[in-house]
């Protein structure tokens, strides 16, 4: 693919495919422009990132952008119209899933060879990337409380504690009015289980009202947590009350910092790195640099032993077979296919959400039609490697190498999840402009062109839109990429960490129902 992009782009247009009907336009081109690339001239004005048919397709013959359908003719469509939502019919289409077909083992680097990072060893032998202490609420009707005893840890107040990057307060607006057991419930506790656990924690204070349906007893008995040193639950009925719970829980963290303090980076190979993969406010330009590029630097994340973990389920959606045919195993395959029927045959039934074909207003501004374009983007992501495993949301991740977990495309419950899978590093793709950050887990946002970039430096780490430009190739970008996941995970702060960002993006997905 490397070989090609660098081909096809040739003046105001880039070709994907020597196949494909349409290209798409680096640049505005204006109506009535020649494109003598292609010999043809533009009918409409082409906003940069979008399609413009390149030969004539009628009515219900498909249109094709790397030699995959993305759609249908919903008209007659003459040389050098723009091809977009007024005349591009979304329909589902047959794909054929071959499992396991295409499986090739990755080839693993020796210990030796593979990069490294400096991180924070914990005691049990996982490895940090960052090192806060984490006030969590069961229910909303202990939020305003956990928000309250994290607020009271400003910069002054930890100054003392240089080797602690901050207590940051989980809330969220779930834990009672629901189901006390089921699906929806065992989803909450999971999350919240998994931040408890999480490597980037040093301490954890767990908040629950009393009377919730998600009790804190229950939570730590399913998950055999443990009171102790690392880890304290507060009732705030028992306690006293708001202020009393505020006050106790401000004590017990001011107890965990002299111990969280104590700990230095070490040298660690890449094999610790495990990286939430996410792309939001995509464009047309996402699967031709920042998407294609963020899998490139996967593929060298593998190859060192790293993980990486691919979600968005609905935005993988049409391009499933690219993911299933790459599966370890049949069952692995098989397992990806059941969780889009899921969301297909259950969840997202008469919706006009995207996996349903309707994808959201900044991604069609942005070029993209329909969730088929956006899901060939999306998935690109993932890089070229095998499929390894299939993990519900916020499932702990134990197996190497690219992994995916069911999620909504929706960012922020997401990056919840894969955080309590166990990504201890978020690497996120944008063409519009996402100004995204989390925490205990840093993101580094990738910018997919290079006049997004300019306008929102302030938020972009990595400008993608180099590979447009023609200063760099794809594997060079690739290796940008892999280098700055190292450089972030030894501790250089990512801009959204330097902005702040992070306080308000614990989203859990809620699948249930309100009682």
């Amino acid at each position: 693919m490397s070989e090609q992009f660098e081909k096809s782009v040739t003046g105001s247009v880039i070709r994907l495919h020597p196949d494909d009907n349409v290209v798409i336009a680096v640049h505005e081109i204006a109506a009535e422009e020649p494109v003598p690339s292609e010999s043809i001239t533009s009918l409409h004005h082409i906003p940069a990132g979008h399609k413009i048919v390149t030969v004539p397709i009628a009515q219900g013959e498909p249109i094709r952008k790397y030699n995959t359908v993305i759609g249908f003719a919903g008209v007659d469509i003459r040389p050098g119209s723009l091809v977009h939502t007024h005349n591009i019919v979304f329909r589902d289409i047959d794909r054929d899933f071959a499992f396991a077909s295409e499986y090739e083992p990755t080839d693993l680097l020796p210990e030796a060879e593979r990069a490294t990072f400096q991180g924070i060893v914990r005691k049990d032998g996982r490895v940090a990337t960052r090192n806060f202490i984490g006030v969590c609420s069961t229910v909303n009707c202990s939020a305003t409380v956990v928000r309250k005893i994290a607020e009271w840890f400003t910069s002054d107040r930890l100054q003392d504690y240089p080797n602690v990057d901050g207590v940051v307060a989980l809330s969220h607006p779930l834990g009672c009015g629901c189901a006390t057991t089921g699906e929806a419930m065992e989803q909450v506790r999971r999350t919240i289980a998994g931040y408890i656990t999480h490597v980037n924690f040093a301490g954890v204070l767990l908040v629950g009202l009393g009377c919730e349906r998600n009790q804190i007893d229950d939570l730590m008995a399913i998950h055999d947590f443990e009171i102790g040193p690392g880890l304290k639950t507060f009732v705030m009925q028992e306690v006293g009350g708001t202020r009393k719970t505020v006050e106790a829980g401000v004590a017990a963290v001011n107890e965990m910092l002299p111990e969280a303090n104590l700990i230095t980076r070490e040298s660690v190979d890449a094999s610790h790195l495990t990286v939430g993969l996410q792309c939001g406010g995509s464009d047309g330009f996402s699967s031709i640099t920042a998407n294609p590029a963020l899998g490139r630097a996967v593929d060298i994340l593998a190859r060192h032993g790293g993980t990486a973990i691919l979600s968005e389920t609905t935005e993988v959606y049409g391009a499933e077979h690219t993911l299933t045919r790459r599966a370890v195993s049949t069952e692995v395959g098989q397992k990806l296919i059941d969780r889009i029927r899921w969301w297909k045959d259950f969840y997202a039934v008469g919706h006009d959400v995207q996996i349903n074909g309707v994808v959201n207003p900044g991604n069609q501004a942005g070029g993209l039609a329909n969730i088929l374009e956006k899901s060939l983007g999306s998935s690109m992501k993932g890089g070229t490697g095998p499929l390894m495993e299939v993990y519900k949301y916020a499932e702990k991740v134990n197996q190497s190498g690219l992994v995916f977990m069911d999620s909504p495309g929706y960012d922020p419950p997401s990056v919840t999840g894969q955080i309590a899978s166990g990504a201890n590093l978020i690497a996120f793709t944008t063409g519009r402009g996402s100004m995204f950050g989390s925490k205990p887990a840093p993101t580094i946002k990738l910018a997919s062109n290079s006049p997004m970039f300019n306008r929102l430096e302030e938020d972009m780490d990595i400008n993608c839109g180099e590979m447009l430009d023609g200063t760099k190739t794809l594997d060079e970008m690739g290796q940008f990429i892999f280098s700055s996941m190292l450089e972030t995970a030894s501790g250089k702060k990512s801009k959204s960490e330097l902005l702040g960002l992070g306080d308000n993006e614990f989203v859990i997905w809620d699948i249930g129902i309100m009682a």
